[in-house]
């Protein structure tokens, strides 16, 4: 059995810190929350050699031992507490060639720690075209430590790190300054008082502003006659602390690392000068949006139809083949629809993925959040509420998690209460099938689909809401804010595949497994509400429907009135039946409203819940679409799914708070029921009253 080595992937933000991760473990990694904590953790195993393997976590980004959040707290909490099970036998610090002055200052704070360190100097790649030459041996000898020298691009130098974990025990870890030299007095004190313990480790617990969660400061500080110094004092000596730092930092890369000037090319001012224009870099923004979502439509419309006509035959062939029963009309009219009705939009939601991954990656999406900054500014937020805001396209949950690195409360509570109008990847599917279904798949110009334009536009009236909203509640909440935005600009860079293509596989894999398990669940307790029910008529339809038509039916009409007068008649019908006066004024029939009630869950539910209520006794051969396509207005004839009623429920869903985890995570986040309970009672007045207004209005 291989030996398994705990390592923990250190380092400042935009360092290359992700790359490495997914250089080392592959697709061999999952993405999880910390225990009790909405920070994503990303863990994985990374096959070392033959007798070696390694657990490898990827804690969040940290510029300093000296917490200013909680995320940052995390990775002090982790290296002080050696009863972590996750406690790493070794650190590995991931540093960016172009930035390593700033990088160092972490990588000798968690060498004073006495952990074994290896630091990897990343975008190694760079080197030449920056003019920056290195002296491995000497930075080596003045840092104490092992190097590797990494191109995630070029994939070079992540063999040689692989040996240095293995071989990690032979890592010296003396420390590379001597924090008591700031005031030796006083260290001298703290060493006396608590003899059994790490210095360094004494010294971080005792200046922390942040509270621990996991961790015991009793433990580590027990009752003594030590007297600690006033806050202000503590302050000045982590100042003095830093400063000591980079000076030992100059003094070594004076010796080992040299930089020609002129050598670096000044493309990335250049592409900024445009790309933040403030009329410019907003027209080129609109542009990539505009052709991300004409190709989101025109690229996935070829594997869905094919995915749509597969899960169609699927439920045909379990018909056919299997045993006649209840069990097989659960598979075929309740499992198979339902997962159909999710699987069909994975070719949108990946590519919608693979874009945002390589915006991302390009270092293009920091100059979005640059550039949102003056406009979010008037709206009571701030540019650093552009991340959560984007980041809800892909789901609301990490969006609202996102918020943590908003220093200001008032800026981060509006932030949370208005990220759920974002557009996320859940309101996708039901966006795509009412959009396919009433308006035109023509083209504007003979260039942009109306489709993709419509689905541009719902995007954008999600953000426009979010905006809007968020200054109702700035005018609203009377807290006081003053906060300054500040981001770090990362080099423009080729995105790299194998992130790219981890990131689309992940997310559309959390997408399809979490909606998956949902919409099983939901379909397989539908798929029971509708066939059976408690009265005679659903008993008797087959007389029934004999008694009122007589022989004039062919078989398949026969079969169509037996199973719609079923269905009224089902425990699922008695339900809509009850709920439809509420949701008819918005163009909708009870079959809809299930629907719009089941999908409070999850809002992706929708389309799962619609496919196996409309598979139940029907043509399975007929796909998901088309069965849709053929449904009736029971109350003003004539097609169900019209203009006026798809307008209606695209912006139902556009506002609605449809996402139970959504509100855990708000609750969570805010520590108190208040804040998701108003968010919830108005988003979905918003919802309703859009809707309302639209359908009768279009109608």
């Amino acid at each position: 059995m291989a030996k398994q080595i705990n390592v923990a992937l250190i380092g400042n933000p935009n360092t290359g810190k992700t790359s490495v991760f997914n250089q080392l473990t592959g697709l061999n990694q999952q993405v999880g929350n910390y225990p009790g904590i909405t920070v994503e953790k990303k863990e994985g195993v990374a096959k070392l050699s033959r007798t070696h393997k390694a657990h490898i976590l990827d804690l969040p980004g940290t510029y300093s031992l000296n917490a200013s959040s909680l995320d940052e707290n995390l990775v002090i909490e982790l290296l002080l507490n050696k009863n972590d099970k996750d406690y790493p036998d070794v650190a590995v610090v991931i540093s960016d060639v172009e930035n390593l002055k700033r990088n160092l200052l972490l990588f000798t704070q968690i060498k004073d720690l006495g952990l074994p360190t290896i630091l990897v100097i990343n975008m190694a790649d760079r080197m030449d075209r920056k003019g920056i030459s290195l002296d491995i041996p000497v930075l080596e000898k003045e840092l104490k430590t092992k190097i590797a020298l990494v191109s995630s691009r070029k994939n070079t130098g992540i063999d040689y790190l692989k040996e240095l974990i293995i071989q990690y025990q032979n890592l010296s870890t003396e420390p590379c300054v001597n924090a008591s030299s700031i005031d030796p007095t006083y260290f001298d004190r703290l060493r006396q008082a608590f003899p059994n313990q790490s210095l360094y480790k004494l010294w971080l617990v005792i200046t922390q502003d942040v509270n621990f969660g996991n961790l015991n400061r009793k433990a580590i500080l027990p009752d003594s006659d030590f007297t600690p110094k006033a806050h202000a004092e503590l302050k000045r000596l982590q100042q003095k602390e830093t400063i000591a730092r980079y000076q030992f930092i100059n003094g070594v890369l004076k010796q080992g690392f040299t930089k020609d000037v002129n050598a670096a090319k000044d493309l990335r001012g250049r592409l900024d000068r445009v790309l933040t224009h403030k009329v410019w870099g907003y027209a080129i923004f609109f542009g990539i949006m505009l052709l991300i979502f004409q190709a989101i439509y025109d690229w996935s419309s070829y594997p869905m139809d094919f995915i749509d006509s597969t899960f169609a035959s699927f439920s045909e062939w379990a018909k056919d083949s299997l045993p006649p029963g209840m069990f097989t009309d659960l598979i075929a009219e309740g499992i198979i629809p339902g997962i159909g009705g999710v699987v069909i939009f994975i070719p949108q939601i990946a590519f919608l993925f693979l874009f945002i991954s390589i915006l991302e990656e390009s270092g293009y999406m920091s100059r979005v959040v640059f550039l949102m900054d003056k406009i979010m500014k008037k709206f009571g937020l701030s540019g650093k509420s552009v991340v959560p805001l984007v980041s809800g396209t892909a789901c609301a949950i990490p969006a609202v998690m996102a918020t943590r690195n908003i220093e200001d409360w008032k800026e981060r509570l509006i932030t949370i209460l208005v990220v759920p109008f974002t557009t996320c990847s859940a309101r996708l599917p039901v966006y795509l099938i009412i959009i396919s279904l009433v308006i035109p798949d023509e083209r504007v110009l003979g260039l942009f689909n109306l489709q993709g334009l419509t689905l541009m536009l719902l995007y954008l009236l999600g953000f426009g809401m979010s905006v809007f909203s968020a200054w109702v509640l700035n005018k609203l909440l009377k807290m006081r804010s003053k906060s300054y935005f500040v981001i770090e600009m990362p080099d423009y860079k080729l995105p790299l595949f194998k992130n790219v293509a981890i990131n689309v596989v992940e997310k559309t894999k959390s997408f399809v497994f979490g909606a998956g398990k949902i919409i099983l669940a939901i379909s397989i307790v539908l798929w029971v509400l509708a066939s059976y029910g408690p009265t005679d008529e659903f008993k008797n339809a087959e007389e029934i429907v004999i008694e009122n038509y007589g022989d004039t039916l062919s078989e398949e009409e026969f079969n169509t009135e037996v199973a719609s007068l079923k269905l009224e008649n089902s425990y699922i019908g008695y339900m809509g039946k009850a709920i439809e006066p509420a949701v008819a004024p918005l163009g909708y029939d009870w079959k809809i409203g299930i629907a719009i009630i089941s999908s409070f869950a999850a809002r992706e539910v929708f389309v799962g819940t619609l496919a196996t209520i409309y598979s139940v006794g029907s043509d399975n051969e007929q796909t998901i679409k088309s069965r849709m396509a053929a449904e009736q207005n029971p109350i003003l004839g004539g097609p169900l799914f019209t203009f006026a009623s798809g307008i209606s429920l695209l912006l139902f869903y556009a506002f609605a708070m449809q996402c139970m985890s959504t509100l855990a995570i708000v609750k969570r986040e805010t520590n108190s029921w208040k804040w998701p309970s108003i968010q919830f009672v108005a988003m979905t007045i918003i919802a309703y009253v859009a809707a309302l207004i639209a359908f009768q209005f279009l109608k």
